[in-house]
C-alpha cells in the first residue's frame, strides 16, 4: 500500500510537470508556427471593431487582439483581424478559422454549454438594448408594447428578447434582418419601431447616424449581456494565456501601469510586489504560461491598460460615449477586477 502510494504521488508530480508540455502543442505553437495571431472581431461596429478605406482596424477589441499578440508574438502588429459573421460570431473559432474571440456573443448557458468554447473573462458588461427614435416619446422599453423590432440573426439576441417581452406580457412582432447593415436601413425606413441588440452596440450605431440626438437606446435594467473573450475548449494553456491578458489589463490599470510608463517601470523593481510581478521583474509567472518573462509589458505597451483602451474607443468623450458603469473597477463600483498576479 505504502509502494503504491508513493507511485501515484510521483505519477502525479510526473504529470504536473508533462502536462504543460502536452499543451503546447496546441493553438500556441500553431500562432508562433504561422508568426500571426488571428483574432475574430465584431464587423463594422465603430469604437469596438472597424476597419477604414485603408485596411486599418480599430477598435476596443481590436486593441485586446494586438495586445495579445504582443504578449505572444513581442509584436503587436502580428495579428490578422478576423471579420466575424453578426449571426454566430462563434463560428470561425469553432471551424478553426480563429485562434480567440475578442468579445464574443452575449455569455449564456446555450453558446458555452452547447459549443465547444471557453468564455475567459467578461470585458463588458452590459444590457439587452432598444434604438429608437426620440419623437415616438418612449423612455422606458416596457412601452414598446405592439412594436415591430428589427431582430439579427442570432439565437442569444432573441431569446433575451423573447424572455423580456414574455416576462412583461408585451406583444412585438419581430423584423428577420440579414446582417447589420440591412436592419439599420430597415429602422431608418422605419419598416420597424426598434432595432433591438447589445446597448453598446446600439450606442455604436447611433452614433454612425446623420442625426445620433434623434434616436435614443433605452434599456431592460434587469437583463444581463456579459461579453468576452473566447476560446475553443480542450487547451488549457491557451485559455489561461487569454484570460491572464485580459487580465494583466484589467490589473495594470489598478496599479496605475499604462502604456506610457510601463516599460520604465519594468526597468526596475518597484515598492509593490504585485506590479513588480505583473512586470516580470519579480517571479517566474511568464513561464507558467509558456511566454516570455516581460508578456504583460508588452501586452500593455501595445495600447495600454483596460482603461486606456476603453476610453479611446468607446468611452464618454468618443462619438459611441459610453460611461464606464459596470465595467469600472471594482475600487471605483464597477465589477471589473482581476484576480491578483502571485
Amino acid at each position: 500500500m505504502q509502494v503504491l502510494g508513493k507511485a501515484l504521488t510521483l505519477a502525479l508530480a510526473l504529470g504536473g510537470l508533462v502536462a504543460p508540455a502536452l499543451a503546447q502543442a496546441g493553438t500556441l505553437d500553431d500562432i508562433r508556427s504561422r508568426g500571426q495571431l488571428e483574432c475574430g472581431v465584431s464587423s463594422g461596429v465603430a469604437g469596438f471593431a472597424a476597419v477604414d478605406a485603408n485596411g486599418v482596424w480599430s477598435g476596443f477589441e481590436v486593441e485586446f487582439c494586438r495586445a495579445l499578440a504582443a504578449a505572444v508574438l513581442g509584436d503587436a502588429s502580428l495579428v490578422e483581424m478576423v471579420a466575424l459573421p453578426v449571426g454566430d460570431r462563434f463560428a470561425p473559432l469553432v471551424s478553426g478559422g480563429a485562434d480567440v474571440v475578442a468579445r464574443g456573443a452575449a455569455w449564456s448557458i446555450s453558446p458555452d454549454a452547447g459549443l465547444s468554447i471557453d468564455m475567459v473573462g467578461v470585458s463588458y458588461y452590459d444590457q439587452l438594448g432598444f434604438l429608437v427614435p426620440v419623437e415616438m416619446g418612449i423612455s422606458s422599453a416596457k412601452e414598446l408594447d405592439g412594436s415591430t423590432v428589427c431582430l439579427l440573426p442570432d439565437m442569444v439576441s432573441g431569446q433575451a428578447l423573447d424572455d423580456f417581452f414574455r416576462a412583461n406580457t408585451i406583444t412585438w412582432t419581430p423584423v428577420p434582418a440579414e446582417d447589420d447593415a440591412a436592419a439599420r436601413r430597415q429602422y431608418l425606413d422605419r419598416t420597424c419601431e426598434t432595432y433591438a441588440r447589445s446597448a453598446a452596440e446600439l450606442y455604436a450605431i447611433r452614433a454612425t447616424f446623420e442625426t445620433p440626438a434623434n434616436h435614443v437606446v433605452i434599456t431592460d435594467p434587469a437583463s444581463r449581456q456579459p461579453s468576452g473573450p473566447v476560446v475553443r475548449q480542450g487547451d488549457d494553456q491557451w485559455a489561461d494565456i487569454v484570460r491572464w491578458t485580459f487580465n494583466a489589463l484589467i490589473a495594470a490599470e489598478g496599479l496605475g501601469v499604462t502604456s506610457a510608463n510601463v516599460r520604465e517601470m519594468a526597468a526596475a523593481p518597484t515598492a509593490n510586489p504585485e506590479i513588480n510581478r505583473l512586470l516580470g521583474t519579480e517571479g517566474e509567472f511568464g513561464s507558467l504560461l509558456g511566454l516570455s518573462r516581460d508578456w504583460a509589458v508588452n501586452a500593455i505597451a501595445a495600447g495600454g491598460n483596460y482603461g486606456e483602451i476603453f476610453e479611446r474607443h468607446i468611452g464618454e468623450n468618443t462619438p459611441i460615449g459610453l460611461a464606464r458603469g459596470l465595467n469600472a473597477l471594482w475600487t471605483k463600483g464597477g465589477l471589473q477586477y482581476a484576480p491578483p498576479f502571485r
